[in-house]
């Protein structure tokens, strides 16, 4: 039936490659994509291959390369992709390339490295700005408020609570302090901390910082707030540094007079400036670092990947006894042999090698994998097929039917002209600019999905516009394209309805009956009339229901024939007989009869007649009970009774057949075959005991008879018999000379001889 209807036929081919030409070879046909290789080495340990180290190389550059992406993508670097398909290198440029990849890996490593070190110091400078900034305004707020206290007037106002000799006997208290900064979100719980374990005895001033600061390490964006801790005593100090580390807070060191913060503040900015210029200076290197590899990165994957394959399709390989020759076995399209033997030659010519490769074709008893080919319309329907299953060796592909069949159902369940003209537009719109959007290597999953099954989504659009016309649904609208075959007026003569009738009743039902009230079928699709319809949805929904039910049926019998050239094809008749029969019967009995008692239905009864039209869910239902005594669901035809029992007879004898008599049949099939295969190893075990021209008959008559279909093998009882009368020694001869007339009619049954 054609490659497109069938799976490819393949065929178990042996090539021998020269040692130095296998990898140009093995890329050659890696390119092609032709061919299946096939694991000589089963039972070898994959560390312990002939090309593992390669293998390992190869990996430790892809690594490489990873580290290098990830550093691109952090910087927001585009990375450029060409589309270009790169050439697989030597052997030989490995060597370049490690060198290529440790020298871009160490030097990023080595400016990460230098590059964190300087935003760590320029960190920790910009906190002690901060510091020495919050906490010059803490000193200043208490010198302010210490010239206020001792102004004579506010002295005056708190007499009453300080005696002045109270005041001169009191001395002077030195009070140490800590500066550092913490992160924001921590504040509150330091702060409650502090108070409880220090008991209340400490002084606590923070202050945010307005802007955010950067984590060395992290690269994210912090917000954090200057602190300022008052104590007394060492043993105060070493509880709130102990509370300071258990918060991961920054101490710094904080001068006491304020001359001293200032020259500090100044040294620090000077500091800060320098930094700041020798990390620009570092992040414009890194940047052209990245750029340069971001221009090559791609086409690096490419090759690092290709040969890992390589190497990893080597390692399938057998290899001789001389060292210089790889065995591979694959499996291969028949009727792209020769651009293998192409490519095989392309490969030997790159290497230089002067000894040609060698294919082979193999006879085996192994099942071949299926394979179909695609190209890029047929790749989508492929997939979906595949998804539910890969159909067996040279079976019907359903992938060509899937083309028509699986957009046009969907259309048929979603249904809107509006909706599938904007489905269409957006994927012609893909098909359209598809080169330019492969070329872009859009790297969102989502629209990755959509764009894989354009072709899909053309057509299921195209047939939902089609689907939609015949439902007359755009956007949940009628067209009125045509005008409405329903008319009123007949209504008012007949009826004499009038205005105040239209007035008064809220809804009113048209009779086809009457003549002139239905002027025919829409001249394409559903009347728009029945978009005003109050029963619209039940029209629609019967109308729909009775078409799915139809088409269902139609591609399950669709479905069910095309196993028929499986069966043929794959010489099976008992599928045939016991499979593919039954079940056309068994479906044809009973849906198949559903579908002509529809169309029966839709022809019998007119708008005349439509008001003693029987239910046909009724009627089926009843078919199964063999119930017939309802007299308000009238017989659609005469003799529909005994029609209907016959049938359900005939599909439950249809039932047994596909169940029970091929298992029987396969039963009585393998026992025959063992009692063939138990007198053969017999005869060979008592090979002394027969006469010569005897074991040679049973044993010609056991193969044929195994060879032969078991249905035809009416004289497999013979062997059984002249096996127990050569027991008894006194037959040889009458048995020989029996034998000679059976050899004979034997050799006319294997050649096809019908006498």
């Amino acid at each position: 039936m054609g490659e497109l209807f069938r799976s490819e036929e393949m065929t178990l081919a042996q090539l021998f490659l020269q040692s130095e030409a296998a990898y140009c070879c093995v890329s050659e046909l890696g390119e092609l994509g032709k061919v299946q290789f096939r694991d000589l080495n089963p039972d070898v340990n994959v560390f312990q291959r002939k090309f593992v180290n390669e293998v390992r190389r190869c990996e430790e550059m892809d690594r490489k390369l990873r580290f290098v992406e990830k550093e691109i993508r952090k910087a927001n670097i585009p990375i450029m992709d060409t589309g270009e398909n790169p050439e697989v290198p030597f052997p030989r440029d490995m060597i370049d390339l490690e060198a290529n990849f440790e020298k871009i890996e160490n030097e990023l490593k080595e400016i990460n490295t230098n590059q964190e070190a300087l935003k760590r110091n320029f960190l920790e400078l910009t906190e002690l700005k901060f510091i020495l900034r919050k906490t010059q305004q803490f000193f200043d707020e208490a010198e302010l408020h210490h010239q206020q206290m001792a102004d004579p007037d506010l002295l005056e106002e708190s007499s009453s609570l300080l005696e002045p000799s109270e005041m001169g006997r009191g001395t002077p208290l030195r009070l140490g302090f800590v500066a550092g900064v913490i992160n924001r979100e921590r504040i509150p719980t330091f702060e409650r901390m502090l108070w409880r374990v220090c008991r209340g005895n400490v002084f606590l001033r923070q202050a945010e910082i307005e802007n955010p600061l950067e984590d060395p390490v992290t690269g994210d964006y912090v917000h954090k707030s200057v602190f300022i801790i008052f104590f007394q005593g060492d043993q105060l100090k070493n509880r709130v540094k102990k509370i300071c580390e258990g918060f991961r807070a920054s101490l710094y060191p904080c001068p006491e007079t304020p001359q001293e913060r200032k020259e500090m503040a100044s040294g620090v900015n000077t500091r800060i400036d320098d930094l700041q210029m020798v990390l620009n200076q570092t992040e414009d290197h890194r940047q052209r670092v990245l750029q340069a590899a971001a221009k090559n990165i791609r086409v690096w994957f490419i090759k690092v990947r290709k040969m890992k394959a390589i190497y990893h399709t080597l390692n399938l390989c057998n290899i001789d006894v001389t060292q210089k020759c790889l065995i591979a076995e694959v499996w291969c399209p028949v009727t792209d042999l020769d651009s293998i033997q192409f490519a095989l030659r392309r490969g030997t010519e790159h290497s230089g090698s002067t000894v040609p490769s060698i294919l082979n074709r193999m006879q085996t008893n192994q099942t071949p994998p299926t394979y179909n080919k695609t190209n890029k319309f047929t790749y989508g329907f492929q997939n979906i097929v595949d998804a539910y299953g890969i159909g067996t060796y040279r079976e019907i592909n359903p992938a060509p039917y899937t083309i028509i069949t699986f957009p046009f159902l969907f259309a048929v369940m979603f249904g809107d002209f509006g909706h599938g003209i904007l489905m269409t537009l957006f994927a012609v719109w893909m098909v359209l600019r598809e080169s330019r959007l492969l070329s872009q290597k859009n790297e969102n999953e989502m629209f990755s999905t959509v764009f894989s099954g354009r072709y899909i989504i053309l057509l299921m659009g195209v047939f939902s516009i089609y689907t939609g016309l015949i439902y007359n649904d755009c956007f949940s609208k009628s067209l009125n394209i045509f005008g409405s075959s329903w008319s009123v007026r007949p209504m008012f003569s007949l009826y004499n309805w009038t205005d105040e009738t239209l007035r008064g009743n809220p809804v009113l039902q048209l009779n086809p009956a009457v003549p002139g009230v239905f002027g025919g079928p829409y001249p394409f699709g559903i009347d728009p009339i029945w978009n005003i319809a109050t029963n619209k949805l039940t029209f629609l929904n019967s109308f729909k229901m009775k078409m799915s039910v139809i088409l269902g049926i139609i591609h399950m019998m669709f479905g069910v024939s095309l196993s028929l050239f499986n069966h043929t094809y794959f010489k099976k008749p008992l599928n045939i007989y016991f499979g593919f029969i039954p079940e056309i019967i068994f479906m044809t009995s009973l849906f198949g009869y559903l579908v002509i008692l529809i169309f029966y239905k839709w022809t019998a009864y007119d708008a005349h007649t439509s008001e003693k039209a029987p239910s046909l869910l009724i009627h089926f239902i009843n078919m199964f009970l063999f119930s017939y005594g309802d007299s308000s669901n009238a017989m659609l035809y005469s003799g529909q009774k005994g029609i209907q029992c016959f049938l359900v007879v005939v599909a439950l004898l249809c039932v047994p057949w596909m169940l029970l008599f091929k298992p029987l049949v396969l039963r009585h099939q393998y026992l025959r075959r063992k009692h063939l295969v138990g007198v053969f190893l017999l005869l060979k075990d008592t090979r002394f005991f027969f006469p010569l021209r005897a074991r040679q008959f049973l044993i010609r008559y056991n193969e044929l008879c195994i060879r032969l279909h078991p249905l035809k093998t009416h004289l497999c009882h013979i062997p059984a018999c002249a096996l127990d009368l050569m027991k008894k020694k006194f037959f040889f001869k009458p048995m020989c000379l029996l034998l000679e007339h059976l050899d004979s009619a034997l050799s006319s049954l294997g050649t096809g001889n019908k006498s």
